[in-house]
C-alpha cells in the first residue's frame, strides 16, 4: 500500500530563498535568511520542549528581532510587518505543480503538515492554487507544539486515519524527517539548495532532488 505522502509546507514547496532581497536590504546579507529561519525553528523547538505554546508567526517575527539585536540595529514595526508579508507571498519551488500532479496520478494521498499556523497555510496554498492538490492541510497547532516533536506526527496520523508507519513526511529539513522518523513514520528528503542531512540521524528511506525525481524514487521501493 502506498503511504500517505505528507508535505512540509516552508522550505519544501514555497522558496524560502525569496526573502533574501529583505534580508540583503537589511542586513547586508542573503545569508542571514538561513541564520533567521535557523533562529525560529531553535525558537519552536524551545517552546515545545517547555510546553509552551506560541503561534509561530510570533517566532518569526522574535528570530529577525534577535538578529537586528546581535548586529546591533533598530528594527521599526514597517520593517516586522514586510517580513510576515514576504512570508506569506513566498512562490512555489517549480516542479512543486508537476510533482504532484504526478504524484496524485500515481495513486498517492497527498497532505500538508507546517508549523505554520492553519489559516496562513490554507491562504497561502489557495493563493498558490494547490490547495485543490491536498485532501488535508494540517497545522502542528493541533498539537499544540510543533515539529519535529512527535506529537506533531503522531496527531497528522489520526488525522488522516493512518497509522505513524503508514506516513510518509516529505520534508527539505532535516530536522524535519528526523522527528518524522522517530516518530515512527516514514520520511523522503528533498534536497533543496543548502540542505543536507546530518550524519547523527536516521536517514530517510527516500532521498529526492525534487518532487520531479520523488515518484520514481518512490517506485523503487
Amino acid at each position: 500500500m502506498n503511504p500517505v505522502l505528507v508535505f512540509d509546507l516552508n522550505g519544501t514547496l514555497t522558496d524560502t530563498a525569496s526573502l533574501d532581497p529583505f534580508f540583503v536590504n537589511l542586513f547586508g546579507s542573503a545569508d542571514k535568511r538561513r541564520e533567521w529561519f535557523t533562529q525560529m525553528i531553535e525558537l519552536a523547538m524551545a517552546s515545545s520542549a517547555t510546553g509552551y505554546y506560541v503561534p509561530f508567526s510570533k517566532f518569526a517575527e522574535s528570530a529577525l528581532q534577535m538578529l537586528a539585536d546581535r548586529d546591533g540595529l533598530s528594527l521599526i514595526d514597517e520593517q516586522r510587518a514586510d517580513l510576515l508579508d514576504r512570508v506569506s507571498r513566498m512562490p512555489l519551488f517549480p516542479d512543486v505543480e508537476p510533482g504532484l500532479k504526478k504524484l496524485a496520478e500515481d495513486g498517492f494521498r497527498l497532505a500538508v503538515l507546517t508549523n505554520s499556523a492553519l489559516t496562513s497555510a490554507e491562504s497561502a496554498l489557495e493563493r498558490l492554487g494547490i490547495a485543490k492538490n491536498f485532501e488535508r492541510i494540517l497545522s502542528a497547532e493541533m498539537a499544540q507544539c510543533f515539529k519535529p516533536f512527535p506529537q506533531v506526527y503522531r496527531a497528522a496520523a489520526r488525522e488522516l486515519k493512518v497509522t505513524p508507519g503508514e506516513m510518509m513526511m516529505v520534508a527539505a529539513h532535516n530536522w524535519d524527517t528526523t522527528g518524522a522518523i522517530r516518530a515512527g513514520c516514514e520520511a523522503a528528503f528533498l534536497t533543496r539548495p543548502g540542505e543536507v542531512l546530518a550524519t547523527t540521524d536516521p536517514r530517510p528511506a527516500v532521498i529526492a532532488s525534487d518532487l520531479l525525481d520523488l515518484p520514481a524514487r518512490l517506485a523503487a521501493l
